[in-house]
């Protein structure tokens, strides 16, 4: 057995996509900032809704739910997530993947039958994502309107992403059209996923569990900052907490 760290990335790899690359270099900045190894594989949308999928993402110490909406099959990332939250796997969701990481709890564990996201049109009464209400004014052309560095994201005092960051501020990169409703935030309190970032306005930026082993969903995309030099403090936690759970199923397997 390779002694690696074994990260699936919920989502449709596009070779083009600037995030997907990033989300596959950030976790080798990790690995190597903490002296592991890290491989990663990605886990395409349709192959989580065909037979055997939960003992596929059994194989993994930590799942990240990757940006790419609208996904290959919507109903697969959902059935990611909710594995992820229902067995207490390690999670990281970003961009898309902190969206329906909303849109999953909503469903499965408020009873929202028909959460979903604007971008969806599947004409549902509760649209829990919805489209940027402010554009980022001087965005590049036809960037999405929440797109770029954006300063000052207000961290949560005592929450797990303010400890990973160590301050109570943050700078991150953004490239979405969508975000959370607000007429929804209550789901978030609800459900057991507290907000715990912020943006200028008050608009919800992350969520995390306080009960899970780690869960932590983020709008931005700490992936696009990750450098070699500077791995990023989420990624950092993640790859960390996967490699802890690893190293929990290795010894509980001993014992059996």
């Amino acid at each position: 057995m390779s002694d690696a760290v074994r990260i699936g990335i919920l989502g449709d790899f596009n070779p083009e996509s600037r995030s997907h690359h990033a989300t596959n270099d950030s976790l080798q900045h990790a690995a190597r900032k903490l002296g592991t190894k890290v491989e990663s594989q990605w886990l395409p949308t349709p192959s989580l809704m065909a037979a055997g999928a939960e003992k596929t993402l059994e194989n993994f110490d930590g799942l990240w739910a990757s940006p790419g909406s609208p996904y290959k099959s919507f109903d697969g990332m959902l059935q990611g997530i909710e594995f992820a939250r229902r067995r207490n796997w390690p999670f990281l969701g970003t961009c898309a993947g902190f969206q329906y990481a909303l849109i999953e709890f909503s469903r499965n564990v408020l009873g929202i039958a028909d959460a979903d996201s604007a971008e969806n049109n599947s004409g549902s009464k509760n649209i829990v994502i919805y489209p940027v209400a402010c554009a980022v004014p001087g965005r590049n052309g036809n960037a999405p309107k929440l797109s770029g560095v954006i300063p000052e994201i207000r961290l949560r005092p005592g929450s797990y992403l303010q400890r990973f960051y160590g301050k109570d501020t943050a700078e991150e990169e953004f490239f979405c059209n969508f975000e959370v409703n607000p007429d929804y935030e209550w789901a978030t309190m609800e459900a057991g996923f507290p907000v715990v970032a912020r943006g200028a306005d008050g608009e919800i930026r992350a969520i995390e569990s306080p009960t899970h082993r780690f869960f932590v969903a983020t709008l931005f995309q700490p992936q696009l900052s990750s450098s070699e030099k500077h791995p990023h403090p989420i990624v950092i936690a993640f790859v960390q907490a996967a490699a802890d759970w690893r190293r929990k199923k290795l010894d509980d397997s001993v014992l059996e």
